[in-house]
């Protein structure tokens, strides 16, 4: 399996933006589909985006498609989520998972490993 710890999260305005960093260990990082899901207070952890080993390859969320941007560099074992025009309802926990399926998934059970989890907060 590989490790993951997120960064970057904190309080922002409505409006702004964070970026989010996923740094792995272990395991060949670039052999692994990325994905970044976040969980709100009282709701289910949901799918934001996900992005291929290659990085050739993305997939967003209706709720933050054109405002959300994944990407990767293998090279450095990093993955990013660059957020813009945030919105209050943006506000969770934000967490990087590994899965080593190929193929494109939205479902949590896809990912073997997951990152500890980053609070992003965005104030109205």
């Amino acid at each position: 399996q590989v490790q993951l710890v997120e960064s970057g999260g904190g309080l922002v305005q409505a409006g702004g933006s964070l970026r989010l960093s996923c740094t792995a260990s272990g395991r060949a990082f670039g052999s692994y589909r990325m994905g970044w899901f976040r969980q709100a207070p009282g709701k289910e952890r949901e799918f934001v985006a996900t992005i291929s080993w290659s990085g050739g390859s993305t997939y967003y969320a209706d709720s933050v498609k054109g405002r959300f941007t994944i990407s990767r560099d293998n090279a450095k074992n990093t993955m990013i989520l660059q957020m813009n025009s945030l919105k209050p309802e943006d506000t969770a926990v934000y967490y990087c998972a590994a899965s080593q399926l190929l193929s494109t998934s939205t479902l949590d059970r896809a990912y073997d490993s997951w990152g500890q989890g980053t609070q992003v907060t965005v104030s109205s």
